[in-house]
């Protein structure tokens, strides 16, 4: 096995988790900057309250762009699939 296709495979898998991984965390970190404003200004100190809202938008996030998500890791692993051969 080339290490220079190894390391093109490797960069390309990390690139992937982060594309595929970057809008729930993204959408979670937004929500939870704004319900921890919105804590600090009314000063309600309740911990709970800042999972519901994140709850909901990673899913709402997860629902809009799940397939786009899968279609993403799908090819990828359609790729590495018709790659193993050539890799051996």
């Amino acid at each position: 096995m080339d290490p220079a296709e190894l390391t093109r495979l490797t960069a390309e898998t990390l690139y992937l988790v982060l594309l595929v991984s970057a809008p729930p965390l993204l959408v979670a970190l937004a929500i939870g900057l704004v319900v921890g404003l919105l804590q600090a200004v009314t000063q309600v100190q309740e911990q709970t309250l800042s999972f519901v809202p994140k709850l909901v938008a990673v899913a709402t996030v997860l629902v809009v762009g799940g397939g786009w998500m899968g279609g993403q890791l799908l090819r990828f692993t359609e790729r590495l699939w018709t790659a193993i051969p050539e890799l051996m």
